[in-house]
């Protein structure tokens, strides 16, 4: 068997996805996610350009061979762009092996250490009311876990909070430039810690409440916020602090309980190995598309498991449904899985081009037992829904200072 075409796909049913389709001369075919919020093009012009010539011909079912020679071969290793071309290329073949051997992916892998993947939900309000109005509907749907994001009064615009838009995929649009977003820690802490307090009050001391601080404080400042939140019982903070210096998170951990969790933007095992030995984090956030796919995330799975830390995977919206798949594959499978962050199933568009058969039902997802992956997708559904450029917000500080993000 060999490897005779790979397609790729840049579609945008409300946002861009990059889809990988690796086709054998058997006509058996896998796919994969490649998508890169924002660089989008980048990794397309990288798979078409530098990857597929390369892998025409080979046998696909070499995956550990074919991963090592993308990650070795190439020389200039790891980056986003790298990292989501090999992810896309390697959910493809294990995809394919998975429909050759007649078996679901978390079946490859070892098979089931639990029978449903937790997820967490998002409540993003204008208001505290109305955030924890959102909370106690979700709660109601069966979600056991929920993110809690608030709009920060006196700014115009807050991460995760969604304002007059429908959903998250109405958020990129067909914006010409990338939009500028203002940001204040001084009043982001006048509100948080009333979120949470009115949070426990009024949802009750089960549920499992989440926060993600989107990278907008500095060292101390997160210190601080998790001394301030101890009292509400967090199940995680997400990214306190900047994901580059990864000593910050040890300054952190000095002066909190609070589980923390980072990774979203780590593209390597490289990129999350001190912080994991160094029993820095408690949630290692990679996600299958940005860190070089399945054979990667096993090996941080693996790596994690030996210093009690867990896996929390990236559950953004410019994750595409086969990530999803993957995700859900690798959670049924891994361990050390501690939970799963879930935005829903995505617009009809979406769910038109991309179909499975993943089932979510009182906070959990329960994995396909379609051969592979169990996603498919539909190159004429999505034909109508041609690639836009689309940017991410730029954050600033009041005084016009460019931020985090």
């Amino acid at each position: 068997m060999k490897i005779r075409d790979i397609k790729v796909f840049a579609c945008c049913p409300g946002r861009n996805f990059v889809t990988v389709k690796v086709i054998t001369d058997t006509g058996v075919y896998g796919l994969g996610d490649a998508t890169v919020n924002g660089r989008e093009m980048a990794v397309v012009a990288y798979l078409e350009e530098h990857v597929v010539p390369c892998l025409i011909g080979r046998d696909p079912q070499a995956i550990e061979d074919i991963w090592q020679y993308l990650y070795k071969g190439a020389y200039w290793r790891r980056g986003p762009i790298t990292m989501a071309a090999i992810a896309g290329i390697d959910m493809a073949l294990w995809d394919i092996k998975g429909k050759l051997a007649d078996m679901p992916l978390y079946q490859m892998l070892g098979g089931k250490s639990r029978t449903g993947v937790t997820l967490y939900a998002h409540a993003n309000g204008e208001t505290i009311g109305d955030t924890i109005n959102k909370a106690q509907s979700q709660i109601n749907q069966g979600f056991k876990a929920v993110r809690l994001q608030c709009a920060v009064p006196g700014l115009e615009v807050t991460y995760g909070v969604l304002g007059d838009k429908k959903d998250y995929y109405e958020l990129q649009g067909n914006r010409p430039l990338p939009p500028e977003e203002q940001w204040s820690t001084a009043k982001y802490f006048n509100m948080i810690e009333e979120l949470f307090c009115e949070a426990r009050k009024q949802l009750g001391p089960e549920v499992k409440l989440l926060h993600d601080v989107h990278s907008r404080l500095t060292p101390i400042e997160s210190a601080r916020l998790g001394k301030l939140l101890e009292p509400y019982n967090l199940f995680f903070l997400e990214d306190v602090c900047i994901a580059e210096n990864q000593d910050n998170l040890q300054l952190v951990r000095q002066h909190t309980t609070i589980p923390l969790a980072i990774g979203e933007t780590y593209n390597s095992i490289w990129d999350c190995k001190e912080l994991i030995q160094n029993q820095s984090i408690d949630f290692i956030r990679t996600a299958a598309t940005h860190a070089g796919g399945i054979t990667a995330m096993r090996r941080i799975a693996d790596f994690a498991s030996l210093f009690n830390v867990q896996t929390a995977p990236h559950g953004a919206p410019d994750l595409s449904p086969i990530c999803f798949a993957a995700h859900i594959h690798l959670n049924t499978w891994t361990h050390n899985f501690g939970i799963q962050e879930y935005v829903g199933p995505g617009n009809e568009q979406v769910q038109k081009i991309f179909s499975h058969d993943i089932e979510v039902k009182d906070g959990l997802a329960f994995v396909s037992e379609a051969p592979g992956l169990g996603v498919d997708f539909d190159e004429l559904a999505a034909e109508p829904y041609p690639y836009k450029r689309s940017y991410l917000p730029v954050s600033r500080l009041e005084d016009g200072t460019v931020w985090n993000w």
